[in-house]
């Protein structure tokens, strides 16, 4: 799975943090897509050897226990949710613990493992990104009939979307197991990508997304992460 923080576009994050609260704009919800580096604990839910639920994850977070984050405590998008002064946590769509209410403030569909490409979320039998987008729109459905309709496309035009995923289509996919490499050159595989990502990005913003955050990729080579517990 990628490294958990993508130390680039947090900063990025941050920076468009600053300039909303000085322009007083309003962002009543955090609402995610992507991998590991944005899943709350989705994964837990799935049938997956893709999870994070078993200690030191967690080590760090309220109560030393583990939540599916792949990380010692919080990941990048509680702390923004916070900045934003929404909840301290974006919680996972799939997890049974929460309710709509909880949801209306902001809301993870990410899952670890998975990539741009279906043919990532294969290899670990994650959720792909179209599945995440098909989640988004019940989510839709469940917000309208939980706050009316006027309410929720306001929380759903004024949201702020996060996308974090493409790592694993590399790491996991391309360079790991036969079939794309065998299909794209690395530059054609990059072009694949981004044509998915465009799709995406203009598939969010015909279900009413207008503000939308999309991650790049963290420098492979500077990357260093452990096993749990080694």
């Amino acid at each position: 799975m990628a490294p958990s923080i993508n130390i680039s576009w947090l900063i990025s994050i941050q920076f468009l943090v600053l300039v909303v609260k000085i322009n007083g704009a309003k962002i009543p919800a955090i609402i995610v897509f992507g991998d590991s580096s944005v899943d709350a604990g989705n994964n837990n839910y799935i049938p997956t050897v893709a999870r994070s639920n078993f200690q030191p994850y967690g080590r760090d977070f309220n109560g030393g226990r583990p939540t599916g984050r792949f990380s010692n405590g919080k990941i990048t998008t509680d702390f923004i949710s916070e900045a934003f002064g929404l909840k301290k946590t974006v919680p996972a769509y799939l997890d049974p613990s929460y309710r709509l209410s909880d949801f209306a403030t902001g809301v993870t569909f990410a899952s670890a493992a998975t990539g741009y490409d279906n043919a990532t979320s294969d290899v670990l039998s994650v959720i792909p990104l179209w599945k995440q987008l098909e989640y988004y729109k019940n989510y839709q459905k469940e917000l309208r009939a939980y706050l009316g309709e006027r309410k929720a496309n306001d929380v759903i035009s004024h949201a702020l979307y996060m996308i974090s995923v493409g790592t694993n289509d590399f790491l996991e996919n391309y360079y790991t197991i036969p079939g794309r490499s065998s299909e794209y050159d690395i530059e054609e595989y990059e072009n694949f990508l981004v044509g998915i990502a465009g799709r995406f990005t203009e598939k969010l913003y015909q279900l009413g997304a207008r503000k939308i955050s999309l991650g790049g990729l963290p420098p492979w080579g500077a990357c260093h992460w452990r096993e749990p517990g080694i």
